[in-house]
């Protein structure tokens, strides 16, 4: 088969011990981002499967009808609204998706908000600048985070947060408290009670059309001025505008982000970039070497199934 790996951004996955399960194929990785549709439908128009690494590249319907020769597209970790299953559905295209674990990410994560918190980003570029310490940072312990939702990745972050003696508290759909209450969380009643009540807010729920924009300006506004908001799930979470509205307004005092809306983000100007109060990352949750070997090579397992006629983990 024909195997197009697209925005390997990194060229990572010919690096990886699992890549020599194509050996098989007519592999081509694609690194550079891709935008424009009738570009992207030029470049891979001859491929007879994709493999995507998370949400980068969107498939839409208007997509999938300039690919007549596409059979298989393989999605590193869950599928998401990023790909039109329908539209594959309606073309005969088989789907399927990869198992992923939640501990990159949850380090990543953590690792955000230590450096949020005692400034680690700024003082690092002060001291390659020349300059000895020029701000003071705060300790986590005994600071209350709370948790807008409650699955493993918040799961792994509530364990974290007991060994740094932190307090930690939950809000979400009545499923998610129920499960947290199970685990002997506190829960609190309200997405506002959560807002006002914690010094950290780490949002960690899924992207769908239920959750899209669910954090508003207005629970912004109800942190504190030393508050953090951290969100290394997905930007679209947020309302537009809206994160960036109270920090400069100084409710929340800084914010810990991972993910932005029309990544990747190329331009330093970028109002959440540029702004002194944020710490941010290129959207690394994901992206470490053990992560890609898993997300990989169960992607890659998917390609040899769907060729030998038995396709594995089919969504569509």
């Amino acid at each position: 088969m024909r195997v197009a790996i697209l925005e390997d951004y990194q060229r990572a996955s010919q690096s990886l011990a699992c890549f020599a399960k194509l050996a098989g194929h007519e592999v081509t990785v694609f690194s550079d981002p891709m935008r424009d549709e009738a570009g992207i439908a030029s470049r891979i128009a001859g491929f007879d499967a994709l493999v995507l690494i998370r949400e980068r590249t969107r498939i839409t319907k208007s997509l999938i009808e300039k690919l007549p020769g596409l059979k298989l597209i393989v999605q590193t970790a869950k599928i998401g609204p990023h790909v039109d299953v329908k539209a594959c559905q309606a073309r005969g295209i088989t789907v399927c998706d990869s198992t992923g674990s939640p501990l990159s990410t949850a380090e990543l994560t953590w690792g955000l908000i230590l450096a949020s918190a005692r400034n680690i980003a700024q003082e690092n570029a002060r001291l390659r600048s020349g300059f000895w310490q020029g701000s003071v940072g705060y300790q986590l312990a005994g600071r209350k985070l709370g948790f807008i939702g409650y699955g493993r990745i918040a799961q792994r972050l509530t364990r974290y947060a007991q060994a740094f003696e932190m307090p930690v508290c939950v809000w979400g759909r009545d499923s998610t408290l129920t499960r947290a209450k199970e685990a002997g969380m506190n829960v609190v009643s309200s997405i506002e009670e959560l807002f006002s009540a914690s010094d950290i807010v780490s949002l960690q729920l899924r992207l769908n059309p239920e959750t899209r924009g669910i954090i508003k300006y207005k629970h912004l506004a109800l942190m504190k001025p030393d508050a953090m908001f951290v969100n290394a799930s997905r930007a679209e979470l947020v309302e537009p505008g809206a994160l960036e509205r109270a920090l400069r307004e100084g409710r929340p005092g800084r914010a810990a982000l991972d993910v932005f809306e029309n990544e990747p983000v190329m331009d330093a100007a970028h109002p959440l970039v540029s702004l002194p109060n944020v710490t941010a990352t290129p959207h690394l949750g994901f992206v470490e070497r053990g992560s890609y070997e898993k997300y990989f090579g169960d992607a890659f397992d998917a390609v040899n199934a769907y060729a030998s006629g038995k396709p594995i983990r089919v969504v569509a």
